[in-house]
């Protein structure tokens, strides 16, 4: 779908720019300058030049990473920095398992000169497998010019308040007046910006939509299922949010319905962002369409069928990334844990791959008896319908074993015997399995510790699967 580019961007952009940009803020305007040229060139083209910086980390990596140098003695790969695509595909894949097993054998013993500083992360191991990652000054300056291409893209006005609802630590961003910044970071090296407000991602709906009229956002940034709440808890109390013009979502998969949603409640579009603190940003929203564009110049994205083979447009396969400019660990085929859907060629223009969806992960696959894996896809298209049968005001899906799904549900009252029979009609139909449906009525839902929420959760251990995966 082409969309109407945004018209609140001010006319004239220079007036945004800072009167002498910093040395950070000039180092992220060549990246930008830089990007502008390779997005328009063509995929070989892109492809070739994203080979030549692989090779740079491959040589760098066979030098100085004592897991890369075991593992590429072991593949034959003679000539790292000329790798083939050929020979690329025959390593094999990293996931969260193998980092953790491999610890410092994954860290470079050498940094070349220009890439500063190394510091460290945790992901949030939503996949129960929290990893610890380095990253260098210069990955992480890569990281802030992405997030001004975003921000560019989009045409935001730089002068608007950014509002963001991402941090669920206790005691954090606290109602009812959460914390404020001067900027909106990084991005203020290069344009002056107006302020950037926070709010903890736990707050009830009431509370975060009391606190955004407070604070007046130009753009709201927060997990597409708090989105949803609160631009439905807007429809149902008549509430808008008058200045509101962009929401901007991250961190889960994004529904149909949440577009919808923000539509029908602020009339506003959604600006999707595809990224993980492991990795880097993996693909930004098209400025002209819901698809996605990978970010090809940082980072190196397989999307793989069950036999490990390249995916073609409109086949689901599963996320492979290479992040090419963090030389402090590098992650070489990793298995990210996510399934994503390839594109065709974007009729905008830009050379970049296309995802025309990310589709979940592996948690979110409910498992047959026979072992057979299946799609959940839970809030995709029919959601309405469940929502429908009864006064449903959140709810989790929850695989027990082989024959059992929970159902946790957030009420205004109790489910009648009707209402409860058709939520298992509902569920054994989705799911297209007679599975035992039981039920749990909590208070709320909890979320991940990075404040993720996941509408369904497999409790079962999946059966081996196809793709080899790298041992350590």
């Amino acid at each position: 779908m082409t969309k109407k580019l945004p018209d609140h961007q001010p006319s004239n952009q220079k007036k945004k720019v800072s009167a002498v940009p910093t040395a950070k803020g000039r180092a992220m305007l060549s990246i930008i300058h830089q990007y502008g040229i390779i997005e328009k060139w063509s995929p070989e083209k892109i492809l070739a030049g994203q080979f030549q910086k692989i090779g740079k980390l491959l040589a760098h990596a066979s030098k100085t990473v004592p897991y890369f140098q075991a593992l590429l003695e072991e593949h034959a790969i003679a000539d790292p920095a000329n790798v083939t695509p050929d020979e690329w595909r025959t390593l094999p894949l990293l996931d969260r398992q193998g980092i953790q097993a491999a610890g410092t054998n994954l860290h470079s013993t050498s940094l070349p000169p220009g890439h500063g500083r190394i510091t460290a992360i945790h992901t949030s191991g939503t996949t129960g497998r929290p990893v610890r990652v380095l990253r260098t000054e210069l990955s992480n300056l890569y990281w802030c010019a992405t997030t001004l291409r975003d921000h560019l893209w989009h045409r935001r006005n730089f002068r608007g308040t950014l509002a963001v609802m991402r941090n669920a630590e206790k005691g954090k961003d606290a109602y009812p007046d959460g914390s404020k910044s001067r900027s909106w970071g990084a991005s203020s090296n290069v344009f002056k910006t107006g302020p950037a407000v926070s709010l903890n991602l736990n707050c009830t709906p009431a509370e975060q939509v009391d606190w955004l009229r407070r604070v007046n956002p130009t753009y709201l940034m927060t997990h597409p299922t708090n989105m949803y709440r609160l631009a439905n808890y807007c429809l149902d109390n008549g509430i808008r949010l008058e200045s509101l013009k962009q929401t901007m979502t991250l961190s889960e998969m994004l529904r149909p319905e949440v577009r919808d949603a923000c539509q029908a409640a602020w009339r506003v579009g959604v600006s999707d962002i595809y990224s993980g603190r492991d990795v880097g940003y993996v693909a930004l929203q098209c400025p002209e369409h819901d698809h996605y564009h990978v970010q090809a110049e940082g980072l190196y994205l397989e999307v793989l069928d069950e036999d490990g083979n390249p995916c073609q447009p409109g086949e689901i396969g599963r996320v492979v990334v290479t992040p090419l400019d963090n030389f402090a660990m590098p992650l070489i085929r990793y298995d990210i844990g996510d399934f994503a859907e390839v594109g065709g060629p974007c009729p905008c223009g830009r050379g970049l791959l296309v995802l025309k969806r990310i589709v979940g992960r592996v948690q979110d696959m409910v498992i047959l008896p026979g072992g057979e894996r299946r799609w959940t896809l839970l809030s995709a298209g029919n959601i309405e319908s469940f929502l429908a049968i009864g006064p449903i005001r959140q709810y989790q899906f929850v695989q027990k074993d082989l024959q059992i799904i929970e159902v946790r549900l957030v009420v205004d009252r109790d489910l009648t015997s009707p209402e409860k029979d058709a939520i298992r009609d509902w569920v054994t139909a989705r799911l297209d399995h007679p599975f035992s449906v039981t039920f749990v009525f909590v208070d709320d839902i909890e979320r991940t510790s990075s404040g993720k929420y996941r509408d369904f959760i497999s409790e079962v251990d999946a059966p081996p699967e196809p793709l080899s995966r790298s041992e350590v």
